[in-house]
Parts: C-alpha cells; sequence; structure tokens
C-alpha cells in the first residue's frame, strides 16, 4: 500500500509568490516590478542626466555667458547673444574653420566610402583567405582616432618620412608634407579615407543580402559588369549607402586628434588644419573662453542635426528598400 504525505501548507510551489502578490493586489504587483526595472536603469539614467544632459543645458546656458573657467561660476557674467553675434560677424578664425572642415568632409568622405565600396565588391567572394584579408582591411578601424596612429601618420610624411623614401626609388623629391601648409590637410584627408574598414564592413554585409537570382536574371537580359552594378547592386545597396553616409559625414565633421597630433593643438601649419573642433578646443581650454566655445559647440550640433535632416528629407528620392517602399 503506498503511503502518501499531505502537502505542506508552508512550502509554496513555482509562481507560488506571483500568485501571492498577485492576491494581494495587481497594481501593487506592477509597482514592484515596475519598481525593480528602474533599479537596474538606475546606472544607465545616472550616467545620461550626470555625463549628457546636465552637462548639455549647463553648455546652453554658458553658450549665453562670458565664463573664462577662472571666474567663480557665482560671478559668471550674462551676455546675451553676444558670442552669437561674435562668432558670425566678428571671427575670422571661426570661419576659416568652417572652410577647412567643410573641405576634409565633402573631399574625405565621398572618397572613403568610394574605397570601402570598392574593397567590399573585392572581397565578396568565396576566394581561398579572403577572411584574413577582410580582417587586415578592418584592421585600421580599430585603431580609430588614436594618438599612436596619428603620431606614425606624421613621421611617415615628415621630410624624412617613409613616404619621401618611397618616392626617391622612383626619382622624386619629397617635401616636409606635414609642415607644408598647401598639403597639410591633405595627409590629413589620406589618414581618414585609409581608415575605411568599419564602412567596408557594413557594405560587405549589405551585399551578402542582395539575392543572386537579380544577378542571373539581368545576366540573362544581357547586362555586363557595369551595368549590373548600376542597375542591381547600388539600388539593392542604397539603404546601407544611406546609412554609411550619414555615420560617416558625421564622423568627418568631428575629426579632432589627427589634426591636434599634427600641429600639436595648433591647427598649424598656417592654420591649414583647424578644424571646426579643434578650433573649439582651442577657444576653450587654451584661451579659456568657455562662453564663447560653448555657443561654437551648439553653432555645431545645429549644424550637424540640420545636415542629418537634409539626408533624410531627401533620401526618400534615391535610397530603396526591399519591401519595395520607398521613407
Amino acid at each position: 500500500m503506498a503511503l502518501t504525505t499531505a502537502p505542506d501548507p508552508t512550502r509554496r510551489g513555482p509562481g507560488s509568490d506571483r500568485a501571492h502578490a498577485e492576491r494581494r493586489g495587481p497594481g501593487r504587483f506592477r509597482h514592484s516590478e515596475g519598481l525593480a526595472g528602474y533599479v537596474f536603469l538606475s546606472p544607465w539614467l545616472i550616467g545620461l542626466m550626470g555625463v549628457t544632459a546636465i552637462p548639455m543645458l549647463l553648455s546652453l546656458y554658458l553658450s549665453f555667458t562670458n565664463y573664462d573657467i577662472l571666474t567663480p561660476f557665482s560671478e559668471v557674467e550674462w551676455v546675451g547673444l553676444a558670442n552669437y553675434e561674435r562668432m558670425f560677424t566678428a571671427d575670422p578664425s571661426y570661419w576659416h574653420a568652417v572652410r577647412v572642415t567643410l573641405t576634409f568632409a565633402l573631399i574625405a568622405v565621398p572618397l572613403k566610402l568610394a574605397a570601402a565600396l570598392g574593397v567590399a565588391l573585392l572581397l565578396n567572394r568565396a576566394w581561398r583567405g579572403v577572411g584574413l584579408f577582410r580582417g587586415l582591411f578592418y584592421l585600421p578601424s580599430l585603431l580609430g582616432g588614436s594618438v599612436a596612429l596619428a603620431i606614425v601618420w606624421v613621421n611617415m610624411f615628415n621630410r624624412d618620412g617613409a613616404f619621401n623614401s618611397l618616392l626617391s626609388l622612383f626619382g622624386i623629391t619629397g617635401k616636409p608634407w606635414v609642415n607644408d601648409p598647401d598639403w597639410a590637410l591633405e595627409t590629413l584627408m589620406v589618414l581618414a579615407i585609409w581608415q575605411f574598414g568599419a564602412p567596408m564592413v557594413i557594405f560587405l554585409a549589405g551585399l551578402k543580402q542582395v539575392p543572386t537570382e537579380l544577378y542571373e536574371a539581368a545576366s540573362v537580359d544581357g547586362a555586363g559588369r557595369f551595368r549590373q552594378f548600376r542597375n542591381v547592386t547600388l539600388p539593392m545597396l542604397s539603404p546601407v549607402i544611406f546609412f554609411n553616409l550619414v555615420l560617416e559625414t558625421i564622423n568627418g565633421f568631428q575629426g579632432f586628434t589627427a589634426a591636434f597630433v599634427l600641429s600639436n593643438g595648433t591647427g598649424g601649419p598656417v592654420d591649414s588644419t583647424l578644424m571646426y573642433t579643434l578650433n573649439l578646443y582651442i577657444t576653450g581650454f587654451t584661451d579659456l573662453n568657455m562662453g564663447y566655445a560653448s555657443a561654437m559647440a551648439w553653432v555645431f550640433l545645429l549644424a550637424i542635426a540640420v545636415i542629418t535632416a537634409i539626408f533624410f528629407s531627401t533620401g526618400r528620392f534615391w535610397v530603396h528598400y526591399s519591401d519595395g517602399e520607398d521613407r
């Protein structure tokens, strides 16, 4: 005869805690779940407020003052729109930095994307060892805007650098590229273009999603490689091109580290590498004019927001999605 034991009324089975909480009231249970969620989110919320939101609001306030870091915060003088008026009407170095940054972005970004797409097309094949080449091409992007990479780049393009040594093999006399006002910015562009690994990987992922049936159909219709690229690859890849274009344009306008290292923080030679962010840094941390630098930062933020909005508003004319809907 099998022995049975009566259930222990003090023991709770699976889900009994939840059921007990629900018996006490669904509102209290939901409140406890919400409280737990906020507890887990609290590190992110603290970081958002302490590192991003509060400093941004503080810089917005400082942009209307003449704060110079050394003055106690309680003695900051309110100057209204004077910083913005000076920026647009009485500061030639500001507009020079704008021109340098626009030149850099308008040349380096398209060439970088073209190099990334070209290499992605070459690596989108089942070759032996293609994975190794993908890793090698991506390696420069892992270094990012590091100071060490910028120092190596400066040493490569100075008068006794590796680039001039290579030119001497062909009987060409080099020059101190990084110290020449006519070529210093171009060396920064070459560095930016060389770091095409990140957009290349994104392009490669997009190419993997293009159906091979489209190429087969185009080949049957007599389309060659160029027509297949123009009529199949580019339309199918347009969302990825749009994504890379937005990201790399923003990155292009934010260039700082290489220009700082090349010019020793001055924007030289002869202000030829005075990027916007470098000019902002010099204004705020060298000249100690943090109020004016804050105004420059907010204008910069609004300019990038406008450029991004233009990209999104015009993207619907040339970006095509696989679901057949343009957005």
